[in-house]
């Protein structure tokens, strides 16, 4: 709003001539009527050319639409008024708020045929003056207001009263939309001197609103500048941090798939070599003939060897006992055996030529087992039942005996259900022994005989 144009100011001005021309005529009811004065100018007419200017108030220059065109308000009543027709202290709020600058230069440029070289308030004050007078500027300023408003204007045109035209006016500015309704308000046909000044106050009112919340918004927005900077700082910042990890990260990602590469490439070659062993192998089995064959027989050599060595050490072992034995006095001994090998010799049973297989038993009573067996004439052979002879021999033992003793009480399980098994399936004899001692086995061979 400018300052040559304060609608407030205008108002007030046009106000004070009509106030001012009531207490003169009231003062002049109250005092008699004074004679002619001269025409001549003089000091003693200067008090009766004051009262006449009093009586007589000149008109100011700026004034309310209500005392200076009271007559062409009364006849435009039934319509809207123009631009030109309103007062001229609603022109400068009018185009102030009616208008941004930008189309307010555009249609200045429109109408001069060129480029305006003025500032925004000059462009501002000359086209406040135009709106005075109809003229190419204000019928152009006119159409703008009623194309850009249209919308504003169909909803004023529903008012009928004044007190209609003040509601709209009250709601426009609670909406903050001011713009438009006061075009609206101003150009209606009820719109009453006491709106018209109303709306003016009111939207001066709100400018300096505008203004304040103006300054607010430019302190937040420069606060905002400022931590805006702040954080592009900082993000910048972390943004560096994040590339340096993000460099870190694919250095070692690279640096993985590497030893990853390698590794595989090892795998590779390792499994290309143990196929090439494979085939390497299966082509020396195939060109070793009876290769499985010899396998076994190396393996039944070294069982065979196993078995003399614990032949060997049981020698050794009966070899010392002897020994100890003819140091020391031996009847009691030489008497039991005596007495078991006659009660044995008794006994119905012919082991003459015949092979006896002992499974299990105490490696010390062996050697009593195989002299007894073999002063008969028979063939005697052991199996400690796995513990130390190969179990895949048993078999073989069994199958190559007449009589099979089988020490239950020295034997483990699997033995013993084996040699059960195949002496069942087979007709075997076997003798089953609880006790590994030498009355025991002569009872077994006893009971053998019997049956």
């Amino acid at each position: 709003m400018c300052e040559k144009h304060d609608p407030l100011a205008a108002i007030i001005a046009a106000a004070m001539p009509q106030m001012a021309g009531r207490a003169v005529t009231a003062t002049a009811n109250a005092t008699p009527a004074v004679g002619p004065v001269s025409s001549r100018p003089g000091p003693q007419s200067e008090p009766t050319q004051q009262a006449q200017q009093v009586l007589h108030p000149v008109r100011p220059v700026i004034h309310n639409v209500a005392s200076a065109n009271a007559e062409a308000h009364e006849a435009q009543a039934s319509r809207r008024r123009r631009l030109w027709e309103l007062g001229h202290a609603c022109h400068c709020p009018l185009v102030g708020v009616g208008f941004p600058l930008g189309v307010l230069r555009k249609l200045v440029d429109k109408v001069t045929n060129g480029k305006v070289l003025a500032d925004d308030y000059e462009v501002h004050v000359g086209a406040v003056t135009e709106c005075a007078t109809r003229n190419r500027l204000s019928e152009a300023l006119q159409k703008e207001l009623e194309r850009r408003y249209a919308p504003v204007l169909l909803r004023f045109r529903a008012a009928k009263t004044t007190e209609q035209v003040a509601d709209l006016w009250r709601a426009a500015v609670a909406a903050g939309d001011v713009a438009g309704a006061f075009w609206a308000g101003l150009t209606h046909p009820r719109c009453s001197p006491e709106v018209e000044e109303q709306m003016c106050r009111d939207l001066h009112m709100v400018q300096h609103q505008a203004g304040a919340c103006v300054r607010a918004d430019i302190t937040r927005f420069n606060a905002a500048l400022q931590d805006n900077t702040r954080l592009a700082q900082e993000l910048a910042k972390s943004q560096q941090r994040a590339a340096a990890l993000l460099a870190e990260k694919s250095a070692d990602a690279e640096k993985h798939a590497a030893q990853l590469m390698q590794l595989r490439a090892q795998v590779v070659g390792k499994d290309s070599l143990v196929d090439s062993l494979r085939t390497e192998l299966e082509q020396l089995r195939e060109s070793i003939p009876g290769l499985e064959t010899r396998a076994k027989l190396a393996e039944r050599l070294q069982q065979m060897d196993e078995r003399e060595r614990a032949m060997r050490q049981q020698i050794a072992e009966l070899k010392l006992e002897l020994a100890r034995a003819v140091e020391a006095p031996a009847m009691p001994i030489q008497e039991e055996t005596r007495q078991v090998v006659e009660h044995v010799m008794k006994m119905p049973l012919r082991l003459s030529e015949r092979a006896v297989l002992c499974v299990g038993g105490r490696s010390g009573n062996v050697a009593t087992y195989r002299e007894l067996i073999e002063r008969e004439g028979a063939q005697f052979s052991h199996h400690d039942g796995g513990l130390e002879d190969n179990a895949n021999r048993l078999d073989a033992s069994l199958a190559a005996a007449d009589l099979v003793i089988c020490q239950t009480g020295c034997i483990s399980h699997s033995a013993y259900w084996r040699v059960k098994d195949y002496c069942k399936r087979n007709g075997k004899r076997c003798v089953f022994i609880d006790n590994p001692s030498i009355s025991s086995l002569a009872r077994g061979l006893e009971q053998a005989g019997a049956d």
